[in-house]
């Protein structure tokens, strides 16, 4: 057991720091070694990211090379785990890239150049570097990309005994966890699954073809990874077996890494929605966001203009009536907010769901019901404070009709512009908050001017 009198693990990140560093100052390695090695992966992985460059090369040198490989897996991939392992010894590299599951190794060097690639592998052992540079050739974003080949599959042929043997034996190879035993032919066709507890409690001389259930789900190869998520999710799997055309078992994708694919795939939506392309890293430098955000601040400048020409089109109405200048942002606020809604619950629910067109569509309607009411009660309610304020019935019904009109307006365009944009083969998460915007701004001026200029003026 290790001696950890004199180390105490601190509960405060920001303490944790500390004592790494003050550990690092004084080039206290054996201390630092034995207090590393209690962190969990992804705690040191945290503490890496606050680290700079030559502290994490030596942190990574010190420590035993599973911890490390676990730890840069960890890491996330704004703080570019790929170029520290490409700055490290040839020898280590290959200790650490030994040590990684095929996957997270994949992930990890995938990030870098060709040239780059070439010399991490060059270490390894040729059949594991070319298992490596195999997995290399698929889309990142694909079944194929975040499947590891490491899995545990036994032949349809033999008896229950012979089966746990070969699991035995498999299972040692293997440098993470497995939670599925795969059946397959003599050509590695994939058959169906067989659960380690039907193993366990079968007598040792049953037959497997007595105790193979076909799979729940598969996925091809060339998937997208989002889809391979959805699946996982929709029936509940630790993983999915991916295979190829000919149904031949290639590899498996378990939940672990659909957890990182839902959650990269959610990021991108939602700086998407904000008008964020997913370049600009959440740990990025202020010029990679000026350049990621600028052009799309134009696209938005255009778009109000349209806005500001129906208020300057209307300008006499509004020098005769001041009070409209007042409730105009009151109008177009609130349609933003419940365009914002509706465009918030159809974009989920295209993510999620596989529907026909006319379900789809069906969402529309149900978005203009709410429109309906909520637009009424919305406009009532700021009608009738219209009408105390000023003391004005006609400014009331106005108010009442413009608001009720916009809410309508912003939610169809919240449910159908995402639609439209999935059925012309865009991402419905892009652009559709400034279509939405400019639908709510320019209907709530036009609304409430154009029915001023003819109802009261």
């Amino acid at each position: 057991m290790r001696d950890m009198t004199e180390i105490r693990i601190a509960e405060d990140p920001r303490e944790r720091l500390a004592q790494v560093r003050g550990m690092l100052d004084a080039r206290d390695t054996d201390r630092l070694t034995v207090y590393l090695s209690e962190f969990h992966p992804s705690d040191l992985a945290d503490l890496l990211a606050e680290l700079d460059e030559e502290d994490r090369i030596l942190l990574l040198d010190l420590l035993p090379a599973s911890i490390a490989s676990e730890a840069l897996a960890e890491m996330a991939s704004e703080e570019r785990p790929e170029a520290l392992l490409a700055s490290l010894e040839p020898e280590r590299i290959g200790q650490l890239v030994a040590e990684l599951p095929d996957d997270d190794a994949v992930d990890l060097i995938g990030e870098l150049p060709p040239e780059e690639q070439a010399r991490i592998l060059a270490p390894l052992p040729g059949e594991e570097a070319g298992e490596l540079r195999e997995l290399l050739q698929y889309d990142e974003e694909s079944a194929g990309g975040i499947m590891t080949t490491e899995l545990v599959a036994v032949s349809v042929h033999l008896t229950v005994g012979e089966a746990i043997e070969a699991v035995r034996q498999q299972a040692k190879e293997i440098s993470g966890e497995f939670y599925t035993v795969f059946v397959v032919d003599l050509f590695n066709r994939l058959l169906g699954t067989v659960s380690l507890q039907s193993l366990v409690v079968a007598e040792p001389g049953t037959r497997l073809t007595d105790l193979v259930e076909p799979p729940a789900a598969t996925v091809t190869v060339d998937m997208d990874q989002e889809e391979v998520g959805r699946i996982i999710a929709r029936y509940n799997l630790p993983s999915v077996a991916v295979v190829d055309s000919q149904n031949r078992l290639l590899g498996r994708v378990t939940w672990d890494d659909v957890i990182d694919v839902i959650e990269a795939e959610q990021t991108e939506d939602i700086l998407r929605m904000g008008g964020v392309v997913a370049e600009e890293e959440i740990r990025g430098g202020w010029v990679d966001a000026v350049r990621s955000r600028l052009p799309w601040l134009f696209v938005n400048l255009a778009t109000a203009s349209i806005g500001a020409a129906i208020v300057y089109k209307f300008q006499d109405v509004i020098e005769r009536a001041v009070i409209l200048a007042a409730i105009m942002p009151v109008v177009a606020g609130l349609g933003g907010n419940a365009g914002t809604q509706a465009l918030a619950v159809t974009v989920r629910r295209l993510a999620l769901t596989d529907e026909s067109t006319a379900r789809r569509f069906g969402v529309v309607l149900k978005e203009l019901a709410v429109g309906l009411v909520n637009g009424a009660a919305l406009g009532a309610f700021v009608g009738l404070v219209s009408y105390f304020w000023m003391g004005d019935p006609k400014l009331g019904f106005v108010v009442l009709l413009a608001m009720w009109g916009n809410l309508i307006v912003a939610s169809i365009a919240g449910a159908f512009v995402p639609i439209l944009l999935e059925r012309l083969g865009a991402d419905p998460a892009v652009a559709s908050s400034i279509f939405v915007t400019t639908f709510t701004d320019v209907g709530g001026f036009f609304l409430l001017l154009g029915l001023a200029s003819a109802l009261i003026l």
